[in-house]
């Protein structure tokens, strides 16, 4: 995958280049040793317990996945919600091959295609790795920031040519804020330091498709 790897971590902080093009400084990820008493913003999460056991509850600030890296309720959330929101923009982008007029949009919707799609397993994988649901019946997807509603996605589905690109670039513009919006506040408030890179990775190449989809003057 095609990576432009131009985020930039440090102990304390780590810049998030927002759709305005403002910089946001967040805090990375939080080492603090499980012995360490929970925060107040702590949450209470189950922890799965290996078969034949019970779930436990502990704060969210002292899960720890099994390699002993530090996780907590925000990033579980973060990578449930940001699969489902991946999910659309590769269902949206495969309807540019047969749709759209412009070629430099159809090479576009292969990049988001190709770009999203391993995104999708790693989340995957890393909730699997920590026995964590890739669904959880308690969020709704449709609220997600950037999430197109079933009626939109029906009339870009019956779109074609120049009226299906404009329909695109301003659909898909709209969805990459918003994972813009969920990795912000990933960075904010989550503790595992792999979702961090993988967020502002995500950020970072969003918001060079933003800008090419703009170059577009669809």
């Amino acid at each position: 995958m095609d990576r432009r790897r131009v985020w930039a971590l440090t102990g304390a902080t780590v810049a998030l280049v927002t759709a305005g093009g403002v910089t946001v400084a967040v805090r990375a990820s939080d080492q603090r040793p499980a012995s360490v008493a929970a925060s107040p913003s702590a949450v209470r999460v189950v922890l799965p317990g290996k078969p034949g056991e019970s779930a436990a509850v502990s704060d969210s600030d002292h899960v720890r996945a099994p390699d002993g890296s530090p996780y907590n309720s925000i990033d579980v959330t973060y990578a449930q919600m940001m699969i489902a929101h991946h999910r659309q923009a590769v269902q949206m982008a495969k309807l540019a091959p047969e749709r759209a007029g412009s070629a430099q949009l159809r090479s576009l919707a292969e990049r988001i295609v190709a770009g999203q799609g391993p995104e999708i397993a790693v989340l995957q994988a890393w909730l699997s790795e920590r026995g964590q649901p890739e669904n959880d019946p308690d969020h709704d997807h449709s609220g997600m920031p950037g999430m197109q509603s079933a009626a939109a996605l029906a009339e870009l589905t019956s779109a074609r040519g120049a009226d299906f690109d404009h329909r695109f670039v301003t659909m898909m513009t709209e969805h990459h804020e918003g994972a813009q919006q969920m990795a912000a506040d990933l960075l904010r408030g989550g503790s595992d330091e792999r979702l961090n890179e993988l967020a502002n990775e995500t950020a970072v190449e969003q918001m060079s498709e933003i800008h090419r989809m703009a170059d577009l003057g669809l």
